[in-house]
């Protein structure tokens, strides 16, 4: 589900849009084929300047996550992409807790925290 951005959280607003977009892409909210809101629909569902929306927009396009279709609009490309960027994610994060010597238990009961209070969203 599409949301403001937290402009209290100290994440970049286009950052946090990013995020959302991958978010629904991977929970199969979004499929490839499927069309994005304009950018001004995104806008005021995000509450964001528009060129924050077109930063954001722009990132995913670079990454091969959606395509424009001039004067359509942007389109979801690829599922393959966003999953694979949140492997390499995770696989830095759990780096990130081994080297601060977080035991495996306690990583793994944050990943389930985290997952059960995600799914109540």
């Amino acid at each position: 589900m599409l949301e403001k951005v937290d402009k209290h959280s100290g994440i970049p607003a286009y950052i946090q849009i990013i995020d959302t977009i991958k978010k629904e892409i991977l929970l199969g909210n979004l499929k490839a084929g499927d069309q994005l809101p304009p950018v001004r629909d995104l806008q005021e569902i995000f509450d964001v300047n528009v060129n924050t929306v077109l930063k954001a927009l722009e990132h995913l396009q670079l990454n091969g996550l959606v395509e424009s279709k001039h004067g359509i609009g942007y389109f979801v490309t690829s599922v393959e992409s966003a999953k694979l960027d949140s492997i390499r994610i995770l696989t830095e994060t759990v780096e990130k807790l081994k080297s601060m010597d977080v035991d495996l238990n306690t990583a793994i009961l944050i990943m389930k925290e985290v997952w059960k209070n995600d799914s109540k969203n």
